[in-house]
């Protein structure tokens, strides 16, 4: 049998894992500092946290016990190319997908709330998400009736499907975000300044994990007898768990809130909407709405939940 090239299978499978053990570090780190945050914080949003991150120490766990399996265990033994694939391998394409898709259902549920509730724009978001879930699975129940690992390229239109439904996933959502977070624009500057960095936010987390996805996509279609688009999926699940995190842990820093149980005098832009607006603006009353808006908000027991 032909000698595979190292470099571009192993190699690049290593690379990758190095790469998504370093995000899954900052992702720890992320993890400690919202539990010492956000102490307060809802006890869903811990657990979304804890469950998030022991999903993505078995994902690492999963690539590790991979990499082992070909480089360590099967050490010169180029048989193992052409074997079944390591369990192991396989199982981890569905944790992965398992825990991005947890990550979007989140900021599905934040396009609701920043829409005010608009059930279409966050089913379709939700139906994506769930609809590139369904494709990983049924790449993982493929897998395990392939008889070579070489084979894998035969998968081509289930993971295309899966990995390009991740990226509509991404693009609507920040789509949908940027045109609702305009929406939520009060003429106070520093509200719409808070607007503009959630904005620019949104857009740029979409596009990192967008990017990856169709690296990895493009590299399995075009460049199959590889493992670069191996090496690249290792990392995606981990950059969708960071910007989870992130988003979590900067709304002390975006929103100028201090610490948990705090009151706030000055309204946020989540509290102001279109009919307070409103009457600001063509009412005499503007002082006493502003007043209400403030008592709302020292009284809101959920204020950091409401950043979602």
């Amino acid at each position: 049998m032909p000698v595979p090239d190292l470099n571009g299978t192993m190699g690049a499978a290593f690379v990758g894992f190095g790469v998504s053990s370093v995000c899954f570090g900052v992702l720890s780190l992320q993890c400690y500092i919202y539990f010492r945050r956000y102490p307060m914080d809802r006890t869903f949003y811990k657990f979304l946290v804890a469950a998030l991150w022991l999903l993505e120490t078995g994902d690492e766990a999963l690539v590790a016990h991979a990499l082992y399996h070909y480089v360590v265990t099967n050490w010169g033994n180029l048989i193992v190319f052409v074997s079944p694939p390591v369990w192991s391998l396989i199982l981890q394409v569905t944790l992965g997908a398992f825990a991005g898709a947890i990550v979007k259902a989140c900021f599905a549920m934040r396009v609701w709330r920043f829409s005010k509730h608009n059930i279409w724009m966050t089913g379709l978001i939700l139906l994506l998400a769930a609809s590139q879930m369904g494709f990983a699975v049924v790449y993982t129940i493929q897998a395990y009736k392939l008889t070579s690992l070489a084979e894998a390229p035969q998968l081509k239109i289930v993971a295309s499907f899966s990995l390009g439904l991740g990226v509509a996933t991404d693009m609507v959502t920040a789509a949908a975000l940027c045109y609702f977070l305009r929406n939520l624009r009060t003429g106070y500057s520093k509200d719409d300044s808070l607007v503009n960095s959630l904005t620019l936010y949104a857009v740029n987390t979409g596009i990192l994990t967008s990017m990856f996805s169709v690296a990895t996509l493009i590299t399995y279609d075009l460049m199959p007898q590889n493992f670069i688009y191996m090496g690249l999926y290792f990392v995606v699940s981990k950059l969708y768990a960071n910007s989870f995190l992130a988003t979590l842990n900067t709304r002390k820093s975006l929103r100028g809130r201090g610490t948990d149980g705090e009151h706030v005098t000055m309204p946020t832009f989540l509290m102001v909407d279109k009919f307070s607006r409103t009457k600001v603006d063509h009412e005499t009353s503007g002082l006493e709405i502003g007043i209400q808006q403030e008592v709302s908000v020292a009284r809101d027991p959920h204020g950091y939940a409401l950043a979602w």
